[in-house]
This record gives structure tokens, sequence and C-alpha cells, in this order.
């Protein structure tokens, strides 16, 4: 199974770095993993509601030129399903039963996804009601993923 990540922004932290670096070399075991970071639009609050559509706009506009033709597309978002990790586990295992190879998962800017953005995405997907910096929300998804790959193949790595 290949997966995309298609974060918006750059990782500025290093500990963040290191901790994506680690999961994504635990992954290549099970398949490919591709970070694809998009430009962020700078901006200044407070944004009237045309700013914060011109803004989502752009950035969606990046994203949606990133996405894989014919990839199963997840995005990150408050509103989305909030899942378990055998439930993102056993969701993965069926899609690539189904022939599906490629997972594109979308993770937006400080500000969210653009609608165009969550109309294309098949699922949609809450980490939690907490809110997360949108850097922190990439290890966390990272790790996610390698954890989904243990769960498919029995390993001990979840408990």
């Amino acid at each position: 199974m290949n997966v995309q990540i298609i974060a918006v922004g750059r990782i500025k932290e290093r500990y963040l770095q290191e901790g994506i670096e680690e999961y994504s070399k635990r992954i290549q075991r099970y398949g490919r993993l591709q970070v694809t970071e998009v430009k962020e639009e700078s901006f200044s609050e407070p944004l009237s509601s045309r700013e914060l559509e011109l803004v989502l706009g752009r950035e969606g506009e990046r994203i949606l030129a990133k996405l894989s033709p014919r990839s199963f597309v997840c995005a990150l978002d408050r509103l989305g399903h909030m899942w378990s990790s055998e439930q993102l586990a056993q969701h993965m295992q069926s899609l690539a039963i189904g022939g599906t190879s490629q997972i594109d998962f979308i993770i937006g800017g400080s500000l969210g996804l653009d609608p165009q953005v969550l109309r294309r995405a098949q699922l949609s997907l809450s980490f939690s009601q907490f809110t997360f910096p949108h850097q922190l929300m990439r290890l966390i998804l990272v790790e996610q993923i390698y954890r989904a790959f243990t769960i498919v193949g029995g390993e001990r790595y979840h408990k």
C-alpha cells in the first residue's frame, strides 16, 4: 500500500521532524510513504469571511493538484468521523483487498480545509475533539498509519 500525506505548511520543529522520520522508516516495511507539503497562505487576523474563503481556496487548489487520480482520499477534519486505531487498520486493509493501492491523507493548515477538498475526500476523520497544531497532527497521523500496518500484520506494537 502506498500512502501519501498532503500537508499544508512545513515542519519547523526538529523534534517533530525526527518523530516523523522514525515512523516513516518503520512504514517502509509495509509500503511507501510520501509526505507532500504545499505552501501555506500568509494572512493577518482577524479575517473577513471573504478573506478566509480566499485563503482556504488557494490552499485547497494546491492540495487538489497533488492528489493521485485513483487514490482513496481521507481528509483530517474536526467534524469528521472518530475512529479507533483498529477501525482505521480495518479500513486500510479493506481498501487494499479491494484493489486500492494508494491512500492520500490530507492535513489542512491552521484555518482548516477548503470545502472543495472535503467534497473530494471519500472519508473525513477526526482524531479528537481537541485542537492540535497541524504540524503535530502530521506526527500523530504517521504514527497511526504505522500502527494500522502493525495491527493488520498482527504485530505486538499495538497493545
